[in-house]
C-alpha cells in the first residue's frame, strides 16, 4: 500500500493517508491469533530480560520468530491503546484520552473502522475473548463492531459489576477471577476447533495483569516471586495451550501469531504491578515505560527468526493485516500505523521510523524520530510508596538507543539536533489535524453533594444540642 513508499525521516512527520491496499497474492487467507496482554511490563517476560521467573512459551514465539525491541503501544492506558490496535489510528483522533467505565455510556465512535470488520468482508470468521473496554452498552460492544463472537468482561477486572459476556448477553453475574484466565484458554481453543476449515481473526485480550491479580490455585506460588509472577506464568500457560491447539489443527503454517502488551506496566501497584526495566517510569506517562512494550510475530515458515529493532507500532497491525490477508482499506481513512508486512516476512526496514507520544491522549508532548526523542516540558509526577517521583523538567532530549532509561538530557550538548527536533514536533502537531472532544464524559455524579449534605446536616444536629442516636436501641414489648 501507500504506506509502503513512504520516506523515511522527517516526511514522516505527515500523519498517514491510506490508499487503498493491493490485495496480496495468496493461495489461502491466513488465520491470525492475537495476544494482547493487560499491563504488561517490557520487561515482564524472560525473553524480554525477566530473571525471576521464566515464561517458556512466550520464549518461543520469540526463538522462532521476530522479537522487536522498539514496539510501541498506541497509549499508556488501556481504553485509548486497544482503539488503536483495532483501527491502526492514534486513540486522539477518535477522542478516547480515558478509559471507559461502566457509568460513561460511551464508547468507541459508530464511524470507525474496525479491523474485525474489514477482515468480515475478505470472509473472516471473527472473534475476541477477554477484556474488551472500548464501551459497555450494547451498541459499542464487539458484536456491533465486526466481531462474530465474544466472551469475557467488557471493561477492567477492578470496575464495578463484574460480569461475564457471551456476545451481547450477561451469562454469569458471580465470576471466580482466579479462574479467568482457564476459562478464556478454553473459550480461545474452542473458537479455533470450530473455525478451523475457514479463516478466522481471534484476539485473546486476557484482563491480566490488571490488579486486582488472581490465578488459579495450580498457579498459586509457582514463581516463587510472588502473585504477580504466579499470573505471569499461568498467562504463559495459557499462550502454550493456544499454540498447542494450532498445531494439533495443523494451523500453524498458515496463522499469522502476534503476542503484546496493551501499555506498560502499573509501577505504583508495588508487587502487584511489573516491571519495565531498563525503561523509565510505567503506565500512564509518556516515558517509554509507559508506551514501549513486548512485541513478537511468529509465522511458521514465513517469519525468520531474528531480533529487530526498528521503531514499530501496534497501530501498524490495521494496515499489516490488510494487506497480509488480501483485503482493501477505503482511501477515506487517515492512518497513523503503517504496513509492515515487509518487515516480517522479507526482511525490510520498517517504512515509519516516527512514534507520536499522547501523555493525555490529547497532545502530542513527546516524539520520537529514528534514535531521537524529544519531550516537552512536564510537571512532576508525584510517587507513591511503591515508585519514586519523577522530577519536573523543561525541554529534554534523549538519544533512546544509547540511553532507553532516558537519565541524560542532550539538549544543550547537541544544539542543532535540539533545534531540528524541536521543529519536527511542532511539524508534527501542526499536521495532525483537529481533535474532537473527549468520549470519556462523567455525568451528573451527586455522591459528593450527597455526603456534603449529611456532613452538614449532622454538624448542625450538634451545634442545636442534638446527640446521636448511633448507640440507642429500641427494644420490644413481651406480651405473656
Amino acid at each position: 500500500m501507500k504506506t509502503k513508499n513512504l520516506l523515511l525521516g522527517l516526511a514522516l512527520l505527515t500523519p498517514v493517508v491510506a490508499s487503498a491496499v493491493k490485495p496480496a497474492p495468496v493461495e489461502k487467507k491466513p488465520n491470525v491469533v492475537i495476544f494482547f496482554i493487560d499491563d504488561m511490563g517490557y520487561s515482564d517476560i524472560s525473553c524480554y530480560g525477566q530473571r525471576k521467573w521464566k515464561t517458556p512459551n512466550i520464549d518461543q514465539l520469540a526463538e522462532n520468530g521476530i522479537r522487536f525491541t522498539d514496539a510501541y503501544s498506541a497509549s499508556p492506558i488501556c481504553s485509548p491503546s486497544r482503539a488503536g490496535l483495532l483501527t491502526g489510528r492514534y486513540p486522539a483522533r477518535m477522542g478516547i484520552q480515558q478509559v471507559f467505565f461502566p457509568g460513561n455510556y460511551t464508547g468507541i465512535p459508530q464511524k470507525e473502522l474496525l479491523i474485525s470488520e474489514l477482515l468480515k468482508t475478505a470472509g473472516y470468521k471473527t472473534g475476541i475473548i477477554g477484556k474488551w473496554h472500548l464501551g459497555s452498552r450494547e451498541k459499542f460492544l464487539p458484536l456491533q463492531n465486526g466481531f462474530d463472537e465474544y466472551f469475557g468482561i467488557p471493561y477492567s477486572n477492578d470496575m464495578a459489576e463484574q460480569v461475564y459476556l457471551r456476545g451481547n448477553d450477561v451469562v454469569q453475574y458471580h465470576i471466580d477471577q482466579a479462574h479467568m484466565t482457564k476459562k478464556y484458554t478454553e473459550e480461545a481453543i474452542s473458537f479455533i476447533d470450530r473455525h478451523k476449515d475457514q479463516p478466522f481473526f481471534l484476539e485473546l485480550a486476557h484482563n491480566m495483569m490488571h490488579v486486582p491479580i488472581f490465578c488459579s490455585p495450580e498457579f498459586r506460588g509457582k514463581s516463587g516471586a510472588g502473585l504477580y509472577g504466579d499470573a505471569v506464568l499461568e498467562v504463559d500457560w495459557s499462550i502454550g495451550q493456544v499454540m498447542a491447539e494450532l498445531k494439533k489443527q495443523g494451523l500453524l503454517d498458515n496463522t499469522l501469531v502476534i503476542f503484546s502488551s496493551d501499555n506498560g506496566p502499573w509501577l505504583q501497584e508495588g508487587p502487584l504491578g511489573g516491571e519495565a526495566k531498563p525503561l523509565r517510569e510505567g503506565k500512564t506517562t509518556s516515558y517509554e515505560g509507559g508506551v514501549r512494550v513486548p512485541l513478537i510475530a511468529y509465522w511458521k515458515g514465513k517469519i525468520k527468526p531474528r531480533t529487530n529493532h526498528d521503531v514499530v507500532r501496534n497501530l501498524d497491525w490495521f494496515p499489516t493485516l490488510a494487506d497480509i490477508c488480501g483485503v482493501a482499506v477505503p482511501d477515506s481513512i487517515r492512518l497513523d500505523g503503517y504496513d509492515i508486512s515487509g518487515v516480517l516476512l522479507r526482511g525490510e526496514k520498517s517504512p515509519g521510523n516516527v512514534y507520536a507520544y499522547f501523555r493525555n491522549n490529547k497532545d502530542v508532548t513527546s516524539l520520537r524520530v529514528g534514535d531521537w526523542k524529544i519531550t516537552l516540558p512536564q510537571d512532576k509526577i508525584v510517587g507513591n510508596f511503591w515508585r519514586a517521583s519523577t522530577a519536573a523538567h523543561d525541554t529534554l532530549l534523549f538519544n533512546l538507543k544509547d540511553d532507553p532509561s532516558e537519565t541524560t538530557d542532550l539538549f544543550h550538548k547537541y544544539p542543532e539536533k535540539a533545534k531540528e527536533m524541536t521543529k519536527a514536533i511542532e511539524t508534527y502537531k501542526a499536521n495532525f489535524g483537529p481533535i474532537p472532544p473527549a468520549l470519556v464524559v462523567w455525568g451528573n455524579d451527586q455522591r459528593r453533594e450527597l455526603q456534603q449534605q449529611r456532613h452538614k446536616a449532622i454538624e448542625e444536629a450538634k451545634k442545636r444540642g442534638i446527640k446521636s442516636k448511633k448507640d440507642e436501641v429500641d427494644g420490644f414489648i413481651e406480651v405473656k
